[in-house]
């Protein structure tokens, strides 16, 4: 299909992009690499009235180490991601999930930022960050806020983020313990029908496609800090989870690949 008619307004920096969403108000969405929207667009499940492109503004680029945390700008790409060597020896599970993104065209196209603020529960990044325990920059009219990952999911295709703010930066912490990302899918370039994060060798578990939002799997990482092996630990994976129900699985179906998945996540990250 054809999307709607639409405006259009680039934005070269993060204050442009705030300013421009304050004119625009609630009806105006940001564009960054555009692999979530533009699809959202053309089956008009999407139909803003105004899109604001960030897609130059460079202040919103970047991956910097600073002691023991790294810093992301939001329009960082999954590629950049990828292919950081500075990424990859500070935080292997981000660097690994983000390889995991679709194909090489999307990888270069789509941002973390982007990916963290269309909260899809099957995508990738967003259980990375929640497992890493991240911490995510918010700017506004009203300045700028930190948002844990924890918080930042409020449901299905929404986030804490307000109608005036940009996703800026994203924070984690530099993680080089056991990690893991076990994902199920038909073919790989597909969603996951059911993924697993583990980071710091199952101090932080994260599951993909088991909810409405991306979840924390609190009870695993809970029976792992009381001593439980990968076996015990992942039969208590499915507990606060709510599977979908769709083409690829029903929700038993899921909750088999869920305690599967995270069995050989833990084992995998020396849990």
């Amino acid at each position: 299909m054809i999307p709607a008619a639409v405006g259009y307004v680039r934005a070269d920096s993060a204050q442009a992009a705030v300013a421009a969403l304050g004119e625009h108000g609630d009806e105006a969405k940001l564009l960054a690499g555009g692999q979530s929207l533009i699809p959202l667009m053309r089956l008009r499940l999407a139909r803003p009235s105004m899109l604001v492109d960030v897609g130059r503004a460079d202040d919103l680029r970047g991956i910097s180490i600073d002691g023991d945390a790294v810093s992301i700008g939001a329009l960082t790409s999954h590629s950049d991601l990828e292919h950081s060597a500075d990424l990859v020896a500070a935080c292997p599970l981000l660097a690994h999930v983000a390889s995991q993104v679709g194909d090489p065209a999307v990888r270069h196209r789509g941002t973390l930022g982007g990916s963290l603020a269309h909260a899809d529960p099957a995508s990738d990044l967003p259980a990375a960050v929640l497992a890493l325990g991240g911490t995510l920059v918010a700017t506004g009219s009203g300045g700028s806020r930190e948002i844990a990952a924890t918080d930042f999911f409020t449901g299905f295709l929404e986030s804490a983020l307000a109608v005036d703010e940009v996703l800026t930066g994203v924070r984690v912490p530099v993680s080089t313990g056991g990690w893991s990302y076990q994902k199920f899918n038909r073919r790989a370039q597909d969603w996951a029908i059911v993924g697993v994060a583990v980071a710091e060798g199952g101090a932080g578990v994260s599951l993909v496609n088991m909810g409405s939002t991306p979840l924390r799997a609190s009870a695993v990482e809970a029976a792992v800090a009381g001593g439980a092996g990968a076996a015990d630990a992942a039969a208590v994976a499915v507990d606060g989870t709510e599977p979908p129900s769709d083409n690829n699985a029903d929700p038993a179906y899921r909750e088999h690949l869920v305690r599967v998945l995270t069995e050989r996540a833990l084992v995998a990250a020396g849990a």
